[in-house]
């Protein structure tokens, strides 16, 4: 490590104390390190140095922190070969001045007082200026980078093209015109109260972004008129807003003496009424979160009223009867009602009455009948019954254990046998079919030996054109999907299908992968 060492001239130290006090001063009005301040002075003093004494020169100066003493020195590094002689010195010429020099080290020369000419005087005014404005700028950005997520108070400063600037007191936030209420006005010096977004460090110094829409919002609201969340008792699982309108609110508790509800509500509603104004009247309904998707459906579709429930875990879809009177409760005005429990829930809803689900089950009741009819020559009588005992496709009741179909009341043992025997051999007759057509399209025996890949989705891929592995692997899992017939893959499925045809390419080591199909597949 390079040493420095100084000579013992001391003619250029000067007391200055009041640069101390100046320092003090500037650092409790800017709310910044004392330090930073006398660092930003050390730097201007440096800088006119080198405006007297030549740019090239390396001129540093430096403030004593006890006694604001200045001190102006030249460094010149000490080296055994001369290549620059304003930066550089010999070390033979050096030893000369301070004999205990070695290379690598400095020799550091005092240099007399600068006397601030105004030029002078203003550049080292325009250095101090911008050094402490970016301490001031990083104590912003280090004060509010790890309040994201907190509610702060502020004054509306102006507005512009509805943008509102306001004054948080030792810096300015900017609350944009999308994420204020709808139909809320400010006027300059109105009080403020938001949701800080984001901060980020900008060219022009660190931006906070406040919002009143966020659903963090209306939570951060509640935790401060709500002990009970705020002191964790009750916790806030979901919030789920249109702004101004309406929103809804998922509350929990694992003390089961306690109900969540209602201290959110407050004595006469006192709680939520206080948030509500807050928001510009926004309508809230408050919400028992369940850890049952069904129940916290229901609830989340309150206040209308839920007959039957049916989860598809696969789809993440849940459809939800309700009775042919609640339709337009359940879903809302321009279903806001059905849209803010799907946001809450994180469920895609489907609501049906009572009478469509009635006539969808009598459908479905009759095309699975006539599939049966179809396929096994039966009467409608048995189809009927099949469908009615819970089967639904001719391989359904292919690979039924032979004495759980004799159960079936109606069905006796030859007659079970012979059913099937009639499913076992339509499924055999079709799926010649279909590997005769697969073979027509020109799909490989490659991709017909992966797991899953049934005659049916062979045939489809075909008439898609995709014949090869790396047709295959080249699609996503949901333009598989696409391409399948309905019903027949899960997306889950589909996944598992797209990897076993994309193992090849990481056969020997991943040697040959090709880097078009692993970027389409990164973007699907």
């Amino acid at each position: 490590m390079a040493m420095t060492k100084t000579t013992a001239d001391t003619s250029a130290v000067h007391a200055r104390p009041e640069l101390l006090q100046v320092a003090d001063i500037v650092a409790r009005d800017k709310n910044i390190e004392r330090d930073e301040v006398l660092e930003a002075m050390e730097q201007a003093i440096q800088k006119a140095g080198r405006s007297k004494y030549g740019h090239d020169h390396d001129i540093r100066a430096h403030i004593d922190r006890l006694t604001g003493e200045i001190t102006l020195a030249r460094y010149r590094e000490v080296v055994a070969s001369v290549e620059n002689e304003v930066l550089q010195i010999d070390l033979t010429v050096a030893r000369r001045r301070q004999p205990d020099l070695d290379v690598g080290d400095f020799l550091i020369e005092t240099l007399p007082p600068v006397d601030f000419g105004r030029i002078a005087a203003q550049t080292a005014k325009q250095v101090i200026v911008h050094k402490v404005r970016e301490a001031e700028r990083r104590r912003q950005f280090d004060e509010f980078k790890d309040r994201i997520g907190d509610i702060v108070n502020g004054l509306v400063k102006r507005v512009e093209f509805g943008n509102v600037i306001v004054d948080l007191g030792r810096t300015e936030a900017l609350l944009r015109r999308e994420e204020t209420i709808p139909r809320e006005h400010f006027n300059t010096g109105d009080r403020v109260r938001a949701y800080i977004l984001d901060v980020r460090e900008e060219p022009r110094g660190p931006q906070v972004f406040l919002s009143r829409t966020h659903p963090g919002f209306m939570a951060k609201l509640f935790a401060q008129e709500v002990p009970e969340i705020y002191e964790g008792i009750i916790e806030i699982k979901s919030v789920a807003r249109d702004p101004g309108s309406r929103a809804k609110f998922a509350v929990y508790t694992r003390d089961s003496g306690i109900d969540p509800v209602g201290p959110c509500i407050g004595m006469r509603g006192s709680r939520v009424q206080a948030v509500v104004a807050e928001l510009q009247g926004e309508k809230i309904d408050i919400i028992q979160w369940s850890p049952d998707p069904a129940t916290f459906v229901v609830n989340a579709l309150a206040p209308a009223e839920v007959t039957k429930v049916v989860l598809d875990e696969e789809a993440n879809r849940i459809e939800v009867v309700v009775p042919d009177d609640q339709l337009s409760l359940a879903i809302g005005r321009r279903g806001q009602n059905v849209r803010l429990a799907s946001q809450l829930t994180g469920w895609d809803i489907d609501i049906l009455t009572e009478d469509e689900e009635s006539q969808r089950r009598n459908e479905e009741f009759r095309v699975r009948s006539q599939t049966f009819i179809d396929a096994l020559n039966v009467d409608d009588v048995i189809a009927h019954l099949l469908v009615t005992e819970g089967f639904t496709t001719i391989e359904d009741l292919a690979f039924v254990p032979p004495d759980e179909l004799a159960e079936i009341e109606g069905l006796d043992s030859d007659l079970a046998e012979e059913l099937r025997s009639r499913a076992l051999n339509y499924i055999t007759v079709r799926d010649e079919e279909l590997s005769r057509r697969r073979l027509d399209l020109g799909v490989g025996d490659d991709v017909a030996a992966i797991d899953g890949v049934t005659p049916a989705l062979l045939v489809a891929l075909g008439e898609n054109g995709v014949k090869t592995l790396d047709d295959l692997a080249d699609l996503s899992s949901g333009e598989l999907l696409d391409l399948a017939p309905a019903g027949a893959l899960t997306a889950a499925r589909a996944e598992d299908i797209i990897m076993a045809a994309r193992s090849h390419w990481f056969e020997d080591g991943g040697a040959g992968v090709p880097a078009a199909p692993d970027a389409k597949a990164a973007g699907s």
